[in-house]
């Protein structure tokens, strides 16, 4: 009787400590950035970032009047720009959860060295979104860098 209360108290404190995946506020979890070595002036196009989004409303997306946004922010020349989602109408609903591609083209820059116009910088980008009810998500920096050499 005595090691089926503890057991029971156990169970019940590991269940009630678990953190639920789907809140009203969206949660997003680096997934991978590619390709990882870019030599500019190459024609390679810009790293795709991958992350994964959870919402308890599912409202990530253009509702019409209301869009979400992705801001990103490049940690190295503190370039930062928003961008809209597409439409998603047809996939929201509650408890959305889905890995969303995003390009870096709009933040995707190196510094510029006066008398070194060739170099390699290294690129980390913060990132964060809001949905449409303009609740804000955790913010996640890129885990893997990006070797950018300019030219």
């Amino acid at each position: 009787m005595r090691y089926s209360l503890l057991l029971t108290i156990a169970i019940l404190f590991f269940t009630a400590c678990k953190k639920d995946k789907f809140t009203t506020a969206p949660q997003i979890k680096y997934k991978s950035i590619t390709p990882r070595y870019v030599v500019g002036g190459l024609g390679v196009p810009d790293p795709i970032l991958t992350i994964n989004i959870t919402d308890a409303e599912g409202d990530i997306g253009n509702t019409g009047a209301d869009i979400a946004y992705i801001y990103m922010k490049n940690l190295l020349t503190n370039d930062f720009d928003s961008l809209p989602f597409p439409d998603l109408s047809a996939a929201a609903k509650s408890n959305f959860d889905a890995d969303v591609d995003i390009t870096t083209t709009k933040v995707f820059k190196c510094n510029v060295l006066p008398g070194n116009p060739v170099h390699t910088d290294t690129l980390y980008f913060e990132v964060y979104v809001k949905d449409v009810a303009k609740n804000k998500s955790n913010v996640i920096i890129t885990s893997d860098p990006v070797y950018y050499t300019c030219q």
